[in-house]
């Protein structure tokens, strides 16, 4: 990955549970479970220059 995550997550949410997920059926198939949860939250990252953000929304990476 192209950041390391430092210290502890903070403000964690749901957002989601089970059938609101699209990606539900993969993710139970995968990995099993049976109460799956989309959460978010804020927390600190390093990126890979070593410059350290706070509050940056990593949604996905642009290639």
């Amino acid at each position: 990955m192209d950041f390391e995550l430092i210290g502890e997550l903070s403000e964690i949410e749901t957002i989601a549970v089970n059938l609101s997920i699209r990606e539900v059926d993969s993710l139970k198939s995968s990995y099993g479970g049976r109460r799956w949860r989309k959460l978010k939250g804020i927390g600190l990252v390093r990126l890979v220059n070593e410059n350290s953000k706070r509050k940056i929304k990593i949604k996905r990476f642009l290639d």
